[in-house]
């Protein structure tokens, strides 16, 4: 997966951890411990952390390991046994029967491809492909190869059907790129095993993409604090923090993964109209929401929309909540995070408070 969402990391103790400043609620039988069943492993490019706090649910974060392996295998491009790659092989010639596992993350993400002026568009591919942002032979394409793949970049090219499960990409040369939601999709699943297994409390790391199960064990009140990222010092450093209880936050931003060219800075965050990285004031963009899958594409969409109507949308949706940080140091959030989130580092201004 190409685009890594380097998100807030969790306040613990060691590198993407959450600080337990909330408390146990916890009304089912289950009894949970104070320090929890925790493992960190490297998948998909980034540091996956998982931590269960229900007493003797320690095995089940071994099977969510491999359920990560297995669906990362069928989502990744030039991955032995890719579905993804599959889709894009086949593009310009017929369409790809894929599983249903996979196929409901496809279709998500065309949603959000069409949405309009979003930012967002799923075959991106042919963009990401020639940028290679995050890799070892990441360049500047010229002018000319971006022009020349440009147009296959048009998720109104792809022909679903639903009753299938088959994807088309109509034109050849076109690439499905998943990188701006499949680690949202895959965090998803990890919760559904982790419910399906009798686990109450939880918080699910993928490399930033956060889910938060329950309250924690630690104190009276609800919930977990989870610190967004600082977007100009260093990781685990945090502008503030929001307290969460059975939601997903995510960030996207402009500052982990760029490229340094005679001395531009281009970063990973590609504009599906232009083909080259997003030129706005913004830093970063943090979405909360229920599902990761929506926060995961919310924050690119975030990018897309620039602040002025970035704000506007998400103020207008229901169950989303926004964070933006702009080049100015300036901090702006929607009008449901007013009284939630707290601002802790005094180098930001927080503008409508």
């Amino acid at each position: 997966m190409n685009q890594m969402k380097y998100l807030l990391r969790v306040l613990l103790t060691i590198p993407l951890i959450l600080v337990l400043t909330a408390c146990s609620q916890n009304t089912n039988q289950n009894e949970l411990v104070e320090e929890p069943y925790q493992a960190t492993e490297f998948k998909m490019g980034t540091y996956v952390s998982l931590r269960v706090y229900d007493e003797g649910k320690e095995a089940v974060l071994d099977e969510a390991f491999a359920l990560i392996d297995e669906l990362a295998a069928l989502i990744t491009t030039n991955e032995p046994g890719s579905q993804i790659d599959a889709v894009n092989i086949e593009a310009g010639e017929k369409p790809v029967q894929i599983s249903e596992d996979i196929y409901p993350l496809v279709d998500a993400a065309y949603d959000y491809s069409v949405l309009s002026n979003s930012g967002f568009d799923v075959t991106i591919g042919p963009i990401t492909s020639l940028w290679r942002i995050g890799f070892d032979d990441a360049r500047v394409p010229d002018s000319e190869e971006i022009e020349q793949v440009l147009p296959l970049v048009n998720a109104e090219l792809i022909e679903l059907n639903d009753e299938d499960n088959t994807v088309y990409l109509t034109e050849a040369g076109m690439q499905l790129d998943l990188g701006a939601i499949a680690k949202g999709y895959i965090a998803d699943q990890i919760k559904e095993l982790f419910i399906e297994q009798g686990v109450t409390t939880a918080i699910i790391d993928l490399g930033g993409n956060v889910v938060i199960m329950g309250d924690s064990p630690r104190r009276e009140e609800g919930g977990f604090n989870v610190g967004v990222q600082d977007p100009v010092n260093d990781r685990g450093d945090f502008i503030g923090t929001i307290n969460l209880k059975d939601q997903s936050i995510v960030t996207s931003g402009i500052y982990e993964r760029f490229l340094n060219h005679q001395g531009n800075i281009y970063h990973h965050l590609m504009n599906p109209e232009t083909g080259y990285p997003f030129d706005n004031e913004l830093l970063s963009v943090t979405i909360i929401t229920d599902k990761s899958l929506d926060a995961d594409a919310l924050s690119t969409v975030g990018f897309g929309f620039g602040l002025d109507e970035g704000l506007e949308y998400f103020n207008n949706e229901n169950d989303v909540e926004a964070v933006f940080i702009t080049k100015d140091l300036d901090v702006f959030t929607t009008e449901g995070l007013k009284d939630k989130f707290i601002l802790t580092n005094e180098e930001f201004n927080w503008v409508n408070e």
